[in-house]
């Protein structure tokens, strides 16, 4: 079974990281306005 594992190369392997950290940073604007949001209406 270990040998059916796909190896990526430094480029994918750094293609992979910058999308995982775009999703993160996406992830966490979309805290952050849904944060603002709810307090702007609990505010308003």
């Amino acid at each position: 079974m270990i040998e059916d594992r796909v190896t990526l190369t430094p480029a994918e392997k750094a293609a992979r990281r910058r999308r995982s950290v775009a999703i993160g940073l996406f992830l966490a604007a979309l805290v952050v306005i849904f944060y603002v949001v709810t307090i702007a209406k609990m505010g308003g």
